[in-house]
């Protein structure tokens, strides 16, 4: 379930959208010696009980420093796929603490296409894999 965290805590989102970055990502040679335009969005799910109680903000994602990590790997070292982008963006998302899950669009809106278009975009959510409950039974000493 999306809403909700260990222990069926409830989960709130911070949400980034529209981040704007220039990137070199493609298969084709042009796509990555003259770069593009990427627009990404990024959500992340945790629980914002303790930073909203204590006005906090260590005790959050920040999300300026999180649109600084996400535009550090759109502008890094070129992809072909906008998949394998998207995969290190929400990655990126789940190495803060906090965040139980994660998901990232990677918009490329002047994709190589020779017809009218909106948009070619990409999307992945992932979760943190739980933490396994403690074994149930005798403790390690036998008692």
């Amino acid at each position: 379930m999306v809403g909700a965290g260990p222990g069926d805590v409830p989960l709130d989102r911070i949400t980034l959208t529209g981040l704007r970055v220039r990137g070199h990502h493609g298969v084709l040679a042009a796509e990555r010696e003259l770069g593009q335009e990427f627009v990404i969005d990024a959500v992340v799910w945790l629980d914002v009980s303790a930073a909203a109680r204590d006005d906090d903000v260590t005790r959050t994602v920040h999300y300026g420093e999180l649109a600084e990590t996400l535009a550090e790997i759109v502008g890094g070292p070129p992809v072909d796929l906008i998949e394998t982008l998207a995969l290190r963006l929400v990655a990126a998302c789940l190495r803060a603490d906090r965040v139980v899950r994660a998901e990232v669009t990677v918009h490329k809106p002047a994709a190589p296409i020779p017809l009218p278009f909106g948009d070619v975009a990409v999307t992945v959510t992932r979760a943190r894999p739980p933490v396994p409950p403690p074994p149930i039974g005798p403790a390690p000493d036998g008692r």
